[in-house]
């Protein structure tokens, strides 16, 4: 199969060909020319306006449910959102049924996953099936391909496993995540505590739980001298954390949300149930600190925290609707909206997340298998309900503009096209 991509200006800050415009020709699913002008003929010619190519997108934290609750995702529908995205690689959080707690489960994902277009690296997780009572087999699990540890939707408490954690990852040089909630004080909450939460007669989430848990485990890792890092952070105080730490030397590295970045808890005000998430959404102070890290170059990477739940954990009372929204294939039609360039943008959604991990970085050049993620940073269009490839529909972006067309992968031998 011959793959031509017609007049692509390449964006990859590693590659020797970063923003010139060139044909590359894909045979096989090996790059075998990249010039002016390839006149060689091919299967598929694609060619847009405005087409721009970079290596691979990666996600760090998403939910796929497979196994235990396909009717919200599987593997493949996951991956479809995925690919839809513009994404070739993402990581998938363990709270599955059972939990990614084993080198079986471990490897079933894998397994289950290799022919698929898009890379599904699976998080292991920290404790035994992500309850937070015993270590699981972590070093078993890395040497089955996870390559790094978590217990998801519900982090780790107790400052003893964390330690213990973060020790044991040392000898295989494994990252540690953690989404920064201390439960003790956001049990209860349903939303940011603030304002808005007195106005709407809903309890509230306080920053603090965020900005104790991070604090927390900066001096659990100063003692580790582990890797660390904290996804979905959502307050200007944890940010500012995360950036002292960083300072001192520490091995820690954040992620923020697109749903973070766009909303507040002013947004609430409806009780739209697609906007109740973990950490929930803050103050308009705090979103905008977000934008201001971003810019600052004080975020490393972006992470859909993309969480399928079906219509019924939605269509229901605010407060007992489920956390989470979809948002694979929103990702970069939000975040393009903020005033990164397109060369930060870019790292942010390819080498950052890969090296957090550490996976290899494919390459732009000739004889390297492709891994490219194709788009067009100027497209607008309007998301709508008909393109989600989900099988949850839980998006609050649904009837949003977008600035930024993903037009497709060329991944492990497959070309989707979407644009």
């Amino acid at each position: 199969m011959k793959v031509l991509l017609k007049q692509a200006r390449i964006i990859s800050s590693s590659s020797a060909y970063h923003r010139q415009v060139k044909d590359i020709l894909i045979i096989d699913g090996i790059i075998s020319e990249i010039a002016d002008k390839v006149t060689s003929e091919a299967d598929q010619v694609i060619s847009r306006d405005n087409l721009h190519v970079s290596i691979g997108w990666m996600d760090l934290f998403a939910h796929f449910n497979d196994p235990g609750n396909e009717q919200k995702e599987t593997l493949q529908s996951g991956a479809a959102a995925a690919a839809a995205g513009g994404f070739t690689d993402v990581m998938i959080i363990p709270n599955n049924n059972p939990a990614i707690s084993t080198k079986g489960q471990v490897e079933y994902i894998l397994q289950k996953a290799s022919t698929l277009p898009v890379n599904i690296h699976p998080i292991g997780s920290i404790s035994k099936n992500a309850e937070g009572k015993e270590l699981a087999e972590m070093y078993d699990m890395y040497n089955s391909g996870a390559k790094a540890f978590s217990d998801g939707t519900q982090p780790v408490q107790s400052p003893d496993m964390l330690t213990k954690a973060l020790q044991y990852v040392l000898a295989i040089d494994a990252p540690i995540f953690q989404l920064p909630d201390d439960k003790s004080l956001s049990a209860h909450g349903l939303m940011h505590e603030g304002v808005m939460s007195t106005r709407l007669g809903l309890p509230g989430n306080p920053a603090i739980a965020e900005e104790l848990m991070i604090a927390r485990d900066i001096e659990l890792l100063k003692y580790s001298r582990s890797k660390l890092h904290i996804t979905g952070v959502s307050t200007r105080r944890g940010i500012e954390l995360i950036k002292a730490a960083r300072k001192e030397g520490l091995s820690i590295s954040c992620s923020i949300t697109p749903n973070h970045c766009f909303f507040c808890d002013e947004d609430l005000a409806g009780y739209d149930t697609n906007l109740k998430m973990n950490p929930p959404l803050r103050s308009t102070d705090d979103r905008l600190a977000l934008r201001e890290a971003l810019l600052a170059g004080d975020v490393d990477a972006i992470a859909s925290h993309h969480m399928p739940q079906h219509w019924d954990d939605k269509t229901c009372e605010f407060e007992y609707a489920k956390n989470g929204a979809i948002g694979l294939q929103t990702v970069f039609g939000v975040m393009n909206n903020f005033g990164l360039t397109l060369d930060q943008f870019i790292n942010m959604l390819t080498l950052a997340p890969r090296k957090i991990v550490g996976l290899t970085i494919p390459e732009i050049k000739i004889d390297t298998p492709a891994c490219i993620t194709l788009f067009d940073p100027e497209g607008t269009y309007t998301f709508e309900q008909s393109m989600i490839r989900s099988l949850s529909h839980n998006s609050p972006f649904i009837g949003k503009s977008m600035k930024g067309t993903v037009i497709g992968i060329i991944h492990k031998n497959q070309t989707i096209i979407h644009a």
